[in-house]
């Protein structure tokens, strides 16, 4: 897999600086964390799953999540179960057309993912682990103990995704209790725990609240400092923190607006860049954008998506820009050791070398799985050439 291998080698040629580079399942767990990009979710119910895997590969989805949670009713579960198990026969069975995504299955119980693994038999080797609802230290525990079961059981390794959505981690009184076992928990399974998902729907519905179209996440104050905490204390840069998603985006067509679009028309005023402006703006992506941008400038990495439209804006803004890939090389010179302050090779910004290192590093990681941007490449050019045809 690559992100952006969907499109033509010579596009490709145009628009990388850097191009992204290749991973599989197996690829070390720092490098598939930071490759997540855009997660898509899919019920574990739908009748061509196996068939709907291939096509959003086929389409540049790197990760995916077949749902037997809150997406299905619960009358539904023990046949979405069986519908999985035949559904990963079919996509091992197929064999050939590239690697498919990174498949993770969301559970309801622990017991359910030891006996998944057993029920799926030699195409476990296509799972690269379970998302695990609600998760707090109590609640989280059983089920990474039941991964390790399954982890023995199959000999595959398998990664746990926590969703942090629990009432507990919103309300006040107890959030740092719980954000504090919530650490404890997956950092006695570190090695594990590939990512931590921010579950901002539930958040909401404990407030009667839902954002519209034209909001983000951060402009609902009380979900806003969710996920200030959450990164404060488990996203941090030092060694102790995780990789941190964001929230997912609901809305994929606006029927009427509040306020005015969020793009600046300048972006896209070469070629035929307009129609995209009004085709996003049409389908509400301006909102998606802006919520992307804030995702990456508060910590986080990645996004959960409910609509493969979501997936192109999603790895167009996770692009590292030249600019922001000169500033990162720039900082990590070997000879920078020592610290101090250099005049970007832009002339614009001050790099600080001691201060600015773990963004670096972080940029690397990125540039590394997401490719760097030609000079002249802005997220427009990447956006277009990633949307599928």
């Amino acid at each position: 897999m690559r992100h952006f291998g969907h499109i033509a080698p010579e596009v490709r040629n145009r628009l990388f600086y850097r191009e992204p580079c290749t991973f599989t399942a197996d690829s070390p767990a720092r490098l598939l964390a930071a490759a997540l990009g855009a997660t898509l979710y899919s019920p574990a119910t739908r009748p061509r799953l196996a068939d709907d895997v291939r096509k959003q590969g086929a389409r540049g989805v790197a990760s995916m999540v077949l749902c037997l949670e809150d997406s299905i009713d619960d009358a539904e579960v023990p046949g979405a179960e069986a519908n999985l198990v035949r559904q990963f026969a079919a996509l091992a069975r197929r064999g050939g057309g590239g690697e498919p995504p990174l498949l993770f299955v969301r559970v309801r119980a622990p017991e359910q993912i030891p006996d998944l693994a057993r029920r799926l038999g030699p195409a476990v080797r296509l799972l690269s682990g379970f998302v695990l609802p609600k998760f707090t230290e109590e609640r989280g525990i059983p089920f990474l103990e039941a991964l390790q079961v399954a982890e023995a059981e199959t000999g595959r390794r398998l990664f746990a995704m926590p969703v942090l959505e629990s009432p507990e981690l919103l309300y006040r009184e107890s959030r740092v209790e719980t954000l504090e076992g919530i650490y404890r928990a997956v950092d006695k399974f570190r090695d594990r725990v590939l990512a931590l998902r921010l579950g901002v729907t539930d958040f909401c519905s404990s407030y009667g609240l839902r954002r519209a179209s034209d909001m983000t996440a951060y402009d609902v104050q009380v979900v806003a400092s969710v996920i200030s905490d959450v990164v404060n204390m488990l996203g941090r840069a030092d060694g102790t923190g995780f990789t941190v998603t964001g929230p997912v985006w609901e809305y994929f067509r606006v029927q009427e607006r509040m306020f005015k679009p969020q793009l600046r028309r300048s972006p896209f005023l070469e070629g035929q860049a307009d129609a995209l402006r009004a085709a996003l703006i049409e389908h509400a992506m301006d909102g998606l954008l802006r919520e992307i941008a804030l995702d990456q400038a508060n910590g986080l990495l990645g996004k959960t998506c409910i609509h493969p439209s979501h997936v192109p804006p999603v790895h167009a803004l996770s692009v590292v820009s030249h600019e922001e890939y000169s500033d990162a090389q720039d900082i990590l010179r070997p000879e920078r050791g020592g610290g101090g302050v250099l005049r970007s090779a832009y002339t614009n910004k001050m790099n600080e070398v001691k201060p600015h290192r773990a963004w670096a590093e972080r940029t690397v990681l990125r540039a590394e799985v997401f490719g760097v941007a030609n000079e002249d490449i802005g997220f427009v050019e990447l956006l277009a050439a990633g949307i599928p045809g």
